[in-house]
């Protein structure tokens, strides 16, 4: 009986120890690609959550039906697709750590404003995801940049550039006139005799060379990031919008973008080695 004991402890710690070296990674999928993303040890009351709704099917067939090119992709609102109210009782506890921003790519809970929400409690079930400004946007001071190419626009040797613009303008891409305008800040620059250069050192160094979204930094809970398939949310993130009725938002995507889930179980080490995401603990 003690050996019997003493064997069922031994494979106890061993199961622990396999434990803590493995994870659990989810594929989302959509008709514009796959994202994979891992789920943050740091906040494990949304990684739990996130991982349940995946495993159970429960995000499968809802939609992306929130886009803001350059800020974020929103989806996963399960009551929606269950035809039900979702519960505050279901709503998880804020888990906002310091050092997880919003870089692109960050996978974060949507929530109710903090007027309704004082407490920043996440939605049970709806995430977003981080599209976020360029580096180059973010280290530009744009407002003259958009100023002194208004000006230089107005030069006729230019005119081919103009060109680029008005049909820019005509298709509404707005992210392709700020990537022209970014693209020729040089030309400004030297022409004007001005530097639009933003100090870089305002961000934290996640930010830097990848961009993102930090006025949300503190705000909201940042679970997890997307480690394979960041083109994907580009994709998504340039699907043309029309206007929310209910919040004015230009945000309603064109066409629906379904979504299905697949958990997959690997090593940490594993990760590490396929997508270059070290983790906080030595188990790995």
């Amino acid at each position: 009986m003690k050996k019997l004991i003493l064997t069922l402890i031994i494979i106890g710690i061993i199961t622990a120890c396999g434990d803590k070296n493995k994870d659990y990674l989810v594929k989302i999928k959509t008709n514009y690609g796959d994202m994979t993303v891992v789920l943050y040890d740091e906040t494990p009351l949304h990684k739990k959550n996130f991982l349940e709704l995946a495993r159970s099917g429960k995000y499968d067939s809802t939609v992306f039906h929130r886009i803001v090119q350059d800020f974020m992709i929103q989806g996963g609102d399960v009551a929606k697709k269950e035809g039900v109210r979702e519960s505050e009782e279901d709503r998880i506890p804020a888990e906002i750590v310091d050092g997880l921003y919003h870089v692109k790519g960050a996978l974060a809970a949507a929530r109710q404003g903090d007027q309704a929400n004082p407490e920043k409690k996440s939605s049970a079930s709806q995430f977003y995801i981080i599209d976020g400004m360029s580096w180059d946007f973010m280290t530009t001071d744009v407002r003259q940049l958009n100023q002194r190419m208004s000006d230089l626009l107005q030069d006729t040797a230019y005119s081919d550039l103009l060109k680029q613009f008005q049909e820019l303008a005509r298709n509404r891409d707005n992210a392709g006139m700020t990537a022209l305008s970014l693209a020729n800040k040089e030309l400004v620059e030297e022409k004007y005799g001005v530097d639009l250069s933003v100090d870089p050192s305002q961000y934290p160094e996640e930010y830097h060379g990848v961009g993102g979204y930090p006025p949300l930094d503190g705000e909201y809970t940042v679970f997890g990031k997307v480690v394979d398939g960041l083109e994907v949310i580009d994709k998504i993130a340039a699907i043309p919008t029309s206007r929310n009725p209910q919040t004015g938002e230009r945000s309603l995507p064109s066409e629906d973008i379904y979504v299905s889930m697949e958990v997959i179980e690997m090593k940490k080490k594993e990760v590490t080695e396929k997508y270059g995401y070290e983790y906080s603990d030595s188990e790995e």
